[in-house]
């Protein structure tokens, strides 16, 4: 018997989120795997690039954004490694819930996928309360067995059941994202007065990397964010946050938005750029301006409904044992650069040339201006025109 006739007839007994697979005697559900990353070393969770590493590695049909067409995934190959992706990588009904861009790290990232399972359906029990709530007990270890074969900025910190037509980005209820940066002199209060015009519902074209090929609505809702300190001081600097949260985001929104604050923190634009840039009718281009860096930004969490994830006691352990010496190594490699900094000393700023001064800031509603979202369509049109 061939391959393809066995897929086919694996294929013919389905249950939702549970598939029995007489041949080969075992089953597989479909979970939610929440994932931890730290993003330095990745070219994002979707890679704009065809080299490695990237945390995921999925070759999809064309319904995935073209640039998650990369090579080797870190995720994928331990799901191989472990011989949990009991299917092709095309019928495994895989799912992220957010693309993060390089450079970005995420303590709550969710992907939803199918895997083997331990787990035999009593009775072939439709109840999806039974097999995705209850019928946990003797379930592989998902946590523990991923764990073992990642790499070390790589880890799976909780799975849960799914439904078999949950998709990790569609059934995202909300998305929190965090932001770090030093406090040096920017004006906070400014900050958190601009920051209070993004929340609500708004039209963010003026926010975010405009895709016009795929996205027609760039309305998104922010229902939180907030600017507080972390509690931690280096010297005389203060470690900040911005808080973000919204049940969806554009394409480097929050980049785009942070960078914004940035400039109304440090004096360059009033809170009121804010508006402007959000009155469409008013500024229906973009104003030309750089994101902020990916480095500190973080996707904190993803929530869902009735996804609620686990982890064993084991797995929990190791986990936090692998963290925590992950902290203490970086925290020497900080003592050697604290070090470092105690060995030089800071050049007396002299009165005839008191430092350089900053850069000239051009303002925002001055700048050269990128298409405006119809331009773009008008000439997506004309190239189909042109090709038909």
């Amino acid at each position: 018997m061939g391959t393809s006739a066995k897929v086919s007839m694996l294929d013919k007994i389905e249950e939702p989120g549970f598939y029995l697979k007489n041949i080969y005697q075992y089953a597989r559900r479909c979970v939610a795997l929440k994932i931890m990353y730290f993003g330095q070393r990745f070219y994002g969770f979707a890679s704009e690039a065809q080299m490695e590493p990237t945390v995921e590695d999925f070759r999809n049909s064309a319904s995935i954004d073209t640039n998650t067409f990369f090579l080797q995934s870190e995720i994928f190959r331990a799901l191989e490694k472990t011989k949990l992706l009991v299917d092709n990588k095309e019928n495994s009904q895989y799912s992220r819930c957010g693309r993060t861009d390089k450079g970005v790290s995420s303590t709550g990232q969710v992907i939803a996928i199918y895997l083997r399972s331990k787990v035999k359906n009593n009775g072939g029990n439709n109840n999806e309360k039974t097999i995705f709530g209850e019928n946990c007990e003797g379930e592989i270890d998902y946590v523990r067995v991923l764990n073992r074969v990642l790499p070390k900025d790589i880890r799976v910190i909780g799975w849960c059941p799914a439904p078999s037509k949950f998709h990790a980005r569609f059934k995202c209820l909300s998305r929190e994202y965090r932001y770090l940066f030093w406090r040096e002199s920017l004006d906070i209060a400014a900050m958190q007065k601009a920051a209070k015009k993004f929340v609500g519902e708004h039209d963010f074209r003026n926010f975010c990397k405009m895709d016009a090929a795929n996205v027609n609505n760039y309305t998104r809702k922010i229902t939180t964010f907030e600017i507080s300190s972390c509690g931690k001081r280096f010297d005389e600097n203060e470690l900040c946050t911005m808080t973000i949260r919204g049940s969806a985001f554009l394409w480097h929104q929050v980049r785009c938005m942070v960078a914004v604050l940035f400039m109304i923190g440090h004096g360059f634009e009033s809170p009121e750029i804010i508006d402007v840039l959000l009155d469409i009718g008013k500024t229906p281009r973009k104003p030309q301006y750089n994101m902020a860096p990916d480095l500190p930004l973080i996707l904190r969490s993803c929530e869902f409904e009735d996804i609620n994830f686990i982890c064993s006691s084991d797995a929990g352990r190791a986990l936090h044992e692998h963290l925590k010496n992950e902290f203490q190594t970086h925290m020497l490699q900080a003592a050697i650069f604290q070090e470092a900094l105690s060995c030089t000393s800071l050049p007396e700023t002299s009165s005839m040339n008191p430092g350089k001064k900053p850069k000239g800031h051009v303002p925002l509603l001055l700048r050269p201006t990128e298409p405006s979202f119809e331009e773009r369509r008008a000439k997506l049109n004309l190239k189909g025109v042109l090709k038909s």
